[in-house]
C-alpha cells in the first residue's frame, strides 16, 4: 500500500473508530501492567472480570505480594496459563516494590526486564498509562496490518517496525487501536467482512481477492 492509500485508510478508521480505547479497565499504570500480563491468550472482558475482583484487594505492588502464589493462581485461574502469569505477576511486583519504589517505569528498556512483560505489554502500558507514542502489535494488530498492506513482517517486532514508518507518531497510540477494534468487529481472522468493510477500496486483501 502506498504512502497515500495509506495516509486515506488512516483518515477513514480515525471516523469509524474515532472512540476506541484500550478495552482493559484500570486505574493505574500497575493495574494496567498486570492487567495486560494476564491479557495474553485470554480476552479483554474475562480479563476485566478478572481484575474486578483482584483489583479490589491487590492494586498495588505492597498488596500484590501479600498473596502466596497458590492464592494468587486461584483467583487469575479463569485467565488461562495462570501457573506462569501469577509467578510473573508477583516477580514483577517485587521487582517493583524493591527496585522501582513501587512505580511502573515509562521505559522500554526497563519494561522489558520485567519478569513477563514483552514488547507487546511495554507499548501497551507506554501508550495508554503515560501517553508516550507507541504501537503494541498483537494478534489483531498483526493480522490486520499484514492483510490490508501497512505491513509484510513475519513476526510482531518487524511488524511494529514497519508500522513505526508508515504511520505518522502522532498517530501511533491511536492506529493500535484502529487496528485492534477493526480486526474485532469487520477484518476478522477466520473470515474478514469485507463487504461492509470502510476500507476495502485501499486494501490489498479485498483487491487481491475481488480482482480490482
Amino acid at each position: 500500500m502506498n504512502k497515500k492509500d495509506i495516509d486515506n485508510t488512516l483518515k477513514i478508521l480515525s471516523k469509524v473508530y474515532n472512540e476506541a480505547k484500550c478495552a482493559l479497565n484500570f486505574n493505574s499504570a500497575y493495574e494496567l501492567l498486570i492487567a495486560t500480563i494476564l491479557s495474553a491468550q485470554c480476552t479483554d472482558v474475562r480479563v476485566n472480570i478478572v481484575t474486578e475482583k483482584l483489583f479490589s484487594k491487590y492494586n498495588t505492588p505492597e498488596k500484590m505480594v501479600e498473596l502466596t502464589d497458590t492464592e494468587l493462581q486461584e483467583i487469575i485461574k479463569p485467565c488461562g496459563f495462570y501457573k506462569n502469569k501469577s509467578k510473573n505477576i508477583l516477580a514483577t511486583s517485587r521487582e517493583l516494590l524493591f527496585n522501582y519504589n513501587s512505580q511502573v517505569p515509562k521505559t522500554m528498556e526497563e519494561l522489558t526486564k520485567l519478569p513477563g512483560v514483552g514488547r507487546k505489554t511495554a507499548n501497551v502500558v507506554m501508550s495508554n498509562a503515560f501517553n508516550i507514542p507507541a504501537i503494541a502489535v498483537d494478534t489483531h494488530v498483526f493480522r490486520v496490518s499484514k492483510r490490508i498492506g501497512f505491513a509484510s513482517g513475519d513476526n510482531p517486532l518487524e511488524v511494529e517496525q514497519e508500522l513505526r514508518k508508515v504511520i505518522p507518531k502522532n498517530m501511533w497510540s491511536n492506529a493500535h487501536h484502529y487496528l485492534i477494534w477493526h480486526g474485532r468487529k469487520i477484518c476478522k481472522a477466520r473470515k474478514p467482512q469485507c463487504e461492509i468493510c470502510p476500507i476495502s477500496e485501499y486494501c490489498n486483501y479485498y483487491k487481491e481477492n475481488f480482482k480490482l
